[in-house]
């Protein structure tokens, strides 16, 4: 079967990864020039490094494996803790955070790829795209991977439907020596109205992100001129490594939320969706990359039978984390962290990752 796929990010590049090792031939059209790798770093768990070695990725050589998950308070109190390796026990597989530039790279090994070529145009009906470069390609199968403005979902659903929660991210990478860049840990620092995260991406490097509630065109949104002494300011007297993180920021990546219903049915006839073309949601569950990496194992499954059972089956699943995350209850920890006791915040955390996975429902 031919297969066309939009978008060579992490969804697309899997789902082609996949179809190719199923024997498929398979196209990928990229809009960017190059490989993007622009990003920090993504938390995959279990059932995406499960995913990962059978598309032939091994998650031993890829990310920085984690044991814990901690939450504190602005003056370095801490919370609770989840006992990361529970879900590893039980799954057979860790959890581990890998830069997206390494983790794209690593999908992208031997996937034919055509950049500077992305879909503008879409009929559905015959799975076929017409491309930037004004060539038109058809397939049997056609994949819209082309992320949260995607041309393929737009001739399938018409206008984009996410819109802003008001609540945004400014990330980055430090390399500056910290007690939490060498560890096995991820941290998450709540305040009253935001938030801090912390997670070691192997190679000296630490994540660092901050979320905070913002508008367009007001203070912390992407075009703020003031945006570092603004976070300074917000954050300036948390508990280490904060003051760290703020004093080394260099590159910082913008990042509003979007989240949206997802329906119960993505496509038409030879067309489908995967990734945020499907389902944009929060980053506040860690869960973009590991809903895009679900929809590439099960539509490797489905291609050639139902696609409509496929996207009834994931839209299932991936409406479970986009509903929590949408609520940016993340953010909002702070008002129920300390009730938690440590054994019941892993006990809680293992079964929801099992309750987000196709893999793992069917697995085990």
């Amino acid at each position: 079967m031919r297969v066309i796929v939009a978008g060579a990010g992490v969804a697309g590049l899997a789902a082609a990864r996949g179809l190719l090792n199923a024997g498929h031939d398979v196209e990928v059209y990229e809009k960017a020039p190059e490989q993007r790798t622009a990003g920090g770093s993504v938390t995959l768990w279990p059932g995406s490094t499960a995913i990962l070695d059978e598309l032939g990725v091994g998650h031993a050589d890829v990310g920085w494996r984690l044991e814990t998950m901690e939450s504190w308070a602005d003056d370095g109190r801490r919370l609770f803790t989840i006992d990361l390796t529970a879900a590893e026990r039980r799954y057979g597989c860790p959890c581990v955070h890998v830069a997206r530039r390494e983790l794209v790279e690593a999908l992208c090994e031997g996937v034919p790829v055509v950049y500077g070529a992305g879909v503008e145009h879409a009929e559905p009906e015959r799975a076929e795209a017409r491309l930037s470069d004004g060539r038109v390609v058809r397939g049997d199968l056609l994949v819209g991977a082309d992320g949260r403005r995607s041309a393929v979902r737009r001739a399938l659903w018409g206008d984009d439907p996410a819109t802003l929660s008001g609540w945004v991210t400014w990330q980055g990478f430090t390399t500056a020596p910290t007690s939490l860049t060498g560890a096995r840990r991820a941290v998450m620092i709540a305040g009253r109205r935001e938030l801090c995260g912390l997670i070691p991406a192997g190679e000296g490097r630490l994540l660092w992100w901050f979320d905070v509630q913002a508008s367009p065109g007001g203070p912390f949104w992407g075009d703020d001129p003031d945006i570092v002494p603004r976070l300074r300011e917000r954050f300036g007297g948390w508990a280490d490594p904060v003051p760290t993180v703020l004093e080394t920021m260099k590159e910082i990546d913008f990042f509003p939320h979007h989240r949206h219903t997802i329906p119960r049915v993505w496509g038409r006839g030879p067309t489908t969706l995967a990734g945020d073309a499907a389902h944009t949601m929060p980053p506040t569950m860690a869960q973009g990359a590991n809903q895009a990496l679900e929809d590439a194992w099960l539509l490797t499954r489905s291609a050639g039978g139902d696609l409509r059972a496929y996207e009834r089956a994931r839209a299932r699943i991936a409406r479970r984390p986009a509903m929590i995350a949408g609520t940016e209850v993340t953010n909002r920890q702070r008002s129920f962290a300390g009730l938690l006791p440590d054994r019941m915040a892993t006990w809680v955390h293992t079964e929801s990752l099992r309750r987000f996975s196709s893999y793992l429902l069917t697995a085990l």
